[in-house]
């Protein structure tokens, strides 16, 4: 392959599909990464209001789930969709139905004829 061939316009757009790739991904990680703090700042917030009354925010740690909490909601979550979905009796019913013939449903009639002169 000759390097000295390429002409510079392709350089060119191939260096600026990377660089707007890239640029794109970069852009996906700081919001990817920016997200969760978001959410926490919203939270403490949130925390602050209803306590402002009552008490001091929670500590950052105690704002913290561990993965057994996170477990104990998610299926407390489960169980309560599940309850709350109908119970169906799983039985599938196919009736058979019968039609007359009808020249329109015939593949028979639907193919031409090719009688070619001999």
């Amino acid at each position: 392959m000759n390097l000295l061939a390429i002409s510079s316009e392709t350089w060119t757009i191939t260096i600026l599909g990377w660089l707007i790739v890239f640029a794109a991904l970069l852009f996906l990680v700081g919001i990817f990464l920016l997200i969760p703090k978001i959410i926490k700042l919203a939270t403490k917030r949130a925390l602050h209001k209803k306590t402002r009354h009552v008490g001091s925010v929670p500590a950052e740690d105690e704002m913290m789930l561990t993965g057994e909490m996170n477990a104990a909601i998610s299926m407390a979550l489960y169980l309560y969709f599940d309850e709350i979905h109908d119970d169906e009796s799983n039985i599938i019913t196919i009736k058979e139905v019968k039609r007359r013939y009808s020249p329109w449903s015939s593949k028979l009639y639907g193919m031409n004829n090719m009688n070619f002169p001999r």
